[in-house]
């Protein structure tokens, strides 16, 4: 088996419909067959010559565990939301790694790949812990919201149309607690999958130790942090489209093939990129190159290889 080939490192963000597709109850083997389809381009990268680590997203799965320990309640200790981020961590980052493995096998390469569970440390100060606003788990009647407060100390606030849902925090990624820990596997010829879901969010007390908070990092904003600590200077967010788009969804949307920073920011302020969708995908390149990053793309898995040669997707340079 050929070994792989060591070259330029980056950063690939698999966005959550790489795992699970809209419309699906996201069961195990859904996941699975995703994956199959969503590595391909990964795979060719590695051929290529890439040293790579991969995030993900873990959104629907987080949900789905949260479901879990509700109907459990009363018949198992309860789960803290940073210990249920670390357990999707962990399984889906071994999900990753098994179809990896299977897909670099087929190819004839011998690449290492390890799976490993990051901290993502936030400030104990961030003003996000005083406004949360992140929706994470199932919907509730309104009937339920004041007990539900009383009893478990939840924020609920309405989800248009979907009922009152809880609100958690999510802070701003400022560090990865084992940023050594991820030079030195990188540095060892190793894929590395990590920082799934944004990683789990910790902060440090007194003496300097990192405790879990109850919130959630944004996946793409961590995966800028995690490309800095590690020293790439290519960061792939792959999401569910081709190209960012200004005026998406109107008759008058198109395409962008590349834009600067500068340009990224006039938009972000024009209101061209939502904040529940396009707008954190964006921010995390501003911020990536801003911080001494070379260049972000924006596509998804099944266009990764043809944007990879310029025919597709969205650059974002200095």
């Amino acid at each position: 088996m050929r070994s792989g080939v060591r070259g330029r490192r980056a950063v690939v963000a698999l966005g959550g419909n790489a795992i699970t597709r809209s419309g699906e109850e996201g069961s195990v083997a859904q996941d699975y067959k995703n994956l199959e389809e969503s590595l391909d381009g990964v795979v060719d990268m590695l051929e290529g010559g890439y040293e790579l680590l991969l995030t993900h997203g873990n959104g629907p799965q987080v949900g789905n565990q949260m479901i879990r320990v509700e109907l459990s309640e009363g018949e198992a200790p309860h789960l803290p939301l940073d210990v249920m981020v670390a357990d999707i961590q962990g399984g889906l980052g071994y999900m990753i790694e098994r179809v990896l493995r299977a897909k670099l096998r087929r190819r004839g390469l011998a690449h290492r790949v390890c799976c490993m569970l990051t901290m993502t440390e936030v400030r104990a100060d961030d003003p996000a812990f005083d406004n949360p606003t992140k929706f994470v788990g199932i919907a509730y009647r309104q009937e339920d919201v004041e007990q539900l407060t009383r009893m478990r100390g939840w924020i609920l606030r309405e989800d248009r149309g979907r009922g009152w849902r809880r609100v958690v925090p999510s802070p701003e990624p400022v560090d990865i607690v084992e940023r050594q820990e991820l030079i030195t596997l990188m540095d060892a010829g190793v894929v590395v999958i990590s920082g799934g879901g944004g990683g789990i969010p910790v902060r440090r007390n007194r003496r300097g130790e990192p405790v879990g908070v109850e919130g959630v990092v944004d996946k793409d904003l961590a995966s800028a942090v995690i490309a800095q600590v590690v020293g790439a200077p290519e960061l792939f967010i792959l999401t569910a489209v081709e190209q960012v788009m200004l005026d998406f969804g109107k008759s008058t949307q198109r395409g962008i093939d590349q834009m600067s920073v500068e340009q990224a920011r006039e938009y972000l302020a024009a209101g061209h990129f939502p904040p529940g969708s396009m707008g954190p995908k964006v921010e995390a390149a501003c911020r990536f190159i801003e911080g001494g990053g070379g260049r972000v793309l924006i596509t998804d898995t099944a266009h990764l290889t043809r944007a990879l040669e310029g025919r597709t997707g969205t650059w974002i340079t200095a």
